[in-house]
């Protein structure tokens, strides 16, 4: 069962589409966090949620946030989809599912589309789980985002 809102977003590091090590509890020192998960780089759904947080990036911006995509494709799947898709925001490979597995983002046969925003503090204001909507997680975004006030 995936977190609720005012849980604690659990800290988590990962390996980036650069290669890079992040630290969730790093990139909240900047501000809130989309943290979404989706089933698979390059498939239809998938592509339309991280082109449509790719075309709304100017108003998380101007909100503060960043967005990280995260799925148990690997590095180099993740890079490529970058550069495919020209996607300005951080992709994980969570080959392992463990980001997933602590976030209660995990399914039977697909693993589910799940969107969390976190305020800076760490706490989850935002859980959206839409499998079949995938652009309207950015919608909810930066819904939530927007009544996050600065500095929250």
């Amino acid at each position: 069962m995936p977190l609720k809102v005012g849980d604690r977003a659990p800290d988590f590091s990962g390996v980036t589409d650069s290669g890079e090590n992040i630290k969730l509890s790093e990139k909240l020192k900047d501000g809130p966090v989309v943290l979404y998960f989706y089933p698979k780089d390059e498939t239809p759904g998938c592509t339309a949620e991280a082109c449509s947080f790719r075309d709304n990036w100017e108003n998380i911006k101007k909100l503060g946030a960043t967005v990280i995509g995260v799925s148990s494709d690997s590095v180099e799947s993740h890079k490529k989809f970058k550069e495919n898709r020209n996607l300005p925001f951080t992709l994980i490979a969570d080959e392992k599912k463990e980001i997933r597995k602590a976030y209660g983002a995990t399914g039977a046969l697909i693993p589910p589309r799940i969107t969390f925003v976190i305020d800076r503090d760490g706490i989850i204001r935002e859980v959206y789980n839409s499998q079949l909507n995938a652009t309207s997680h950015v919608e909810v975004a930066i819904k939530s985002l927007s009544s996050i006030r600065p500095g929250e």
